[in-house]
């Protein structure tokens, strides 16, 4: 007789032997869905991987090894005043400017380490979303009310979604705090070493990933011009520290390294799995999935519910590297979107995508992840509606 795991292990051997068998690999759609599938996750693998998610998961597990759970708890954590974690959450996420997965091992490891759903909700928004550079970008491409709108819109979700998240889980959240005070409190240590160590893996992460601004003059030009100069001094910065901390605490190096190993182990296949399906159905920019575009762009049009409520989802669904948002939607504009679907598509867009909502589900669970990505997404419609109506 069959258990229920064998039974479970059976169906799903015999929906991939159905999947492959009837797969019709003769369809040129098909086709170039699996090769756009392909080009995407080695463009991601070559773009984001070293330069994006290696810091990310040693900032992590620095974050657990390092950073006392006392610290985390009292800016962050569920007795903090309010206004002290929801400010903290959403500056120091502004202040990375990450993408929508990059985000995502330094999220778990203060959420982790105790930091509450509500602030840890809005630090999971603000890092993707209130990219400084991105904005400044859309003003200057798509008009400075779009600019302006995308600013205070990506810090109002930041704030409410904490909220929201907090108050639905309120329960849950009060007894994972319980369970966090009754453990012995960590001991006392110097923090000095600590922070310039994540200091400068925080460097390495801003700098190694500074988008080329529009304008070949200015500041952000110049920071651009000498990205490299920067990564490089705070890597030397880290590969003294790393030494430092061999000789004096080896214990906590290979903490360190098991940590942040343990965030990669969990993050990085849901990842990448992730962006093959993505790759698959929406294809690369300029390329098509098995989703055409024209039913896309058809969908767009107008400031209906329907077309912010489509543009919200499918900025969701979609994978958008920093400052990339930018041009897709000029281009979907150039076809026909509306002005308030544009502004939901980049509200949701930097802020979620496929391979960040299996992550979050891994961290979180599949309701609260699907309460996040509702909340983004319905606010993200709203915001569209309340813009198009009058800019449209």
């Amino acid at each position: 007789m069959m258990n229920r795991t064998e039974i479970k292990a059976a169906a799903v051997g015999l929906g991939g032997f159905l999947a492959l068998y009837f797969l019709p690999v003769e369809n040129l759609r098909l086709q170039n869905a699996l090769l756009e599938a392909v080009y995407l996750a080695h463009w991601y693998a070559r773009e984001h991987v070293l330069l994006c998610l290696v810091p990310a998961f040693l900032i992590a597990g620095a974050i657990g090894t390092f950073v006392s759970q006392g610290a985390v708890l009292r800016y962050l954590g569920r007795d903090a005043p309010r206004l002290v974690a929801y400010g903290v959450a959403s500056v120091s996420g502004g202040l990375l400017a990450v993408c929508s997965c990059t985000v995502l091992p330094l999220f778990a490891g203060i959420y982790r380490m105790g930091a509450g759903l509500g602030p840890a909700a809005a630090f999971l928004y603000a890092g993707p979303a209130i990219n400084v550079l991105a904005i400044i970008l859309t003003a200057r491409i798509l008009g400075p009310e779009m600019g302006i709108a995308r600013a205070v819109g990506a810090v109002g979700f930041s704030l409410v979604i904490g909220v929201c998240m907090h108050l639905l889980f309120r329960k849950e959240e009060e007894a994972r705090a319980a369970a966090a005070m009754a453990l012995p409190p960590p001991e006392a240590r110097a923090v000095g070493w600590d922070v310039a160590l994540v200091a400068a893996l925080v460097g390495i992460l801003v700098f190694a990933n500074w988008g080329a601004p529009q304008e070949a003059e200015g500041i952000w030009a110049a920071v651009y011009g000498g990205k490299w100069v920067l990564a490089g001094s705070f890597l030397l910065a880290l590969a003294a520290l790393a030494a430092r901390l061999a000789r004096c605490a080896p214990g906590e190096l290979r903490e360190w390294l098991a940590a942040s190993w343990g965030f990669a182990k969990q993050i990085l296949p849901l990842l990448l799995g992730g962006v093959l399906v993505a790759g698959l159905l929406l294809g690369r920019v300029g390329h098509e999935g098995l989703i055409p575009s024209a039913w896309v762009e058809a969908a767009l049009g107008g400031n209906g519910v329907g077309a912010n409520l489509f543009a919200a989802v499918a900025g969701a669904l979609m994978y958008f590297a920093t400052l990339t948002e930018v041009p897709i939607v000029q281009g979907l504009i150039g076809a026909g979107m509306g002005k308030g679907p544009a502004l939901a598509l980049l509200l949701a867009g930097p802020a979620l995508s496929l391979p960040n909502m299996l992550v979050i589900g891994s961290i979180l669970g599949v309701r609260k992840t699907a309460a996040f990505v509702a909340l983004v997404v319905a606010m993200a419609a709203a915001s569209g509606m309340v813009y198009g109506t009058f800019f449209n």
